[in-house]
């Protein structure tokens, strides 16, 4: 059979239209008309994203947008069932494909992700661990008052906690002043930068393991953190005995305040996966290991960070900064400067994304 001249139906009204154009053409427009206004809105804020990223987006829109799509996206399997007109297909093909672009689409580069990460990601999956965190805070204060109070009833422990080579003079009888000497500054910073990289891969074994270990219901993480604080409780123990407490303070301020922080968050992380599998509640445990998993892993990539920042002040100011002010002082602003970022500063997502988005 002989297709219809459709040409005659889009000219000037010359030529009457076959009944089944005209019907099929009033179709399309009762179905266009009936949806129209949430096609031109998704239509409209897809517009402003693909202008200037989330920064021109309200947070309605911003919610609406994944409903939306999934209608637009319904619209086009109607329409392409029902053979719908040319012109509305293209239309909703094309609206669909930017919907689905923006909605589940690489969201943006490198750059932009660090800056997300920095701005506002970082600190809002450490706060969403809080419970965690404050666990692993007190496992950490017990593990140093246990650690003191074992080499407190026998020295035998000091030996058993404390890996101290030959020569090493940290042993307990030490006069004050071959300790003291441990804690003096070198004279010059040659050599120091292979010694900041022996301690960034020292520093960052402990992390990486205390967050590997979560997956055992958080226990062994746990156990991890209390052996390290052990180490500092007999230290503290040693130093004391001869009245060094507040020098050997200042000087583990200068890089402890980082150093230690970034252990906290990794066993709060390891612990956080844990704790989602033992207590998976309305998921199942791999779905509910997965969610903690994805929030645990963006704390890690900040401990990195915490631990290349941690070597660099070990190896540097904590060497070759003197008197115990000063250590204090440093020590002080980077405790006030990652406790500010991580429970003070709390920029709204649009702001985040503005920032990110003004790079």
């Amino acid at each position: 059979m002989k297709a219809p001249n459709i040409v005659s139906w889009f000219g000037r009204g010359q030529v009457a239209a076959p009944p089944d154009i005209a019907n099929a053409a009033l179709r399309s427009d009762r179905f266009r008309l009936k949806r129209e206004g949430e096609w031109r809105r998704l239509e409209d804020i897809l517009a402003r994203m693909e202008r200037g990223g989330l920064r021109r987006i309200s947070d309605a829109d911003l919610i609406a947008l994944p409903a939306l799509y999934r209608t637009a996206a319904s619209s086009l399997s109607v329409a392409r069932e029902t053979s719908l007109d040319a012109a509305t297909l293209a239309y909703l093909e094309a609206l669909v494909q930017r919907a689905w672009f923006q909605v589940y689409g690489p969201r943006q580069g490198f750059m932009r992700w660090l800056r997300d990460f920095l701005l506002g990601g970082w600190s809002r999956a450490v706060r969403a661990l809080w419970l965690d965190i404050c666990i692993a805070l007190f496992v950490m204060v017990a593990g140093a008052i246990v650690g003191w109070l074992l080499v407190a009833q026998d020295e035998a422990w000091y030996y058993r906690l404390f890996p101290a080579g030959g020569g090493d003079p940290r042993v307990p009888g030490a006069s004050r002043d071959a300790l003291l000497a441990t804690l003096a500054t070198e004279e010059s910073a040659s050599g120091l930068s292979a010694f900041a990289a022996q301690l960034f891969g020292n520093n960052s074994a402990v992390c990486i393991l205390a967050f590997a270990l979560g997956f055992a219901f958080g226990i062994p993480s746990l156990l991890l953190l209390v052996h390290n604080m052990a180490l500092l409780g007999v230290l503290l123990w040693l130093f004391n005995g001869q009245g060094l407490t507040v020098e050997l303070a200042a000087w583990l301020s200068v890089h402890g305040t980082t150093e230690l922080f970034g252990i906290l968050l990794s066993g709060a992380a390891g612990l956080h996966i844990g704790r989602a599998m033992a207590f998976p509640g309305r998921l199942a445990v791999l779905d509910a290991a997965a969610a903690a998993g994805r929030r645990a892993a963006v704390v890690m990539v900040g401990v990195v960070i915490m631990m290349i920042v941690a070597a660099l002040l070990e190896a540097f100011p904590r060497q070759l900064v003197d008197g115990t002010a000063g250590r204090f002082l440093i020590g002080g602003t980077m405790l006030t400067f990652w406790l500010s970022y991580f429970f003070l500063y709390r920029p709204r997502l649009a702001d985040t994304a503005a920032g990110a988005d003004a790079g």
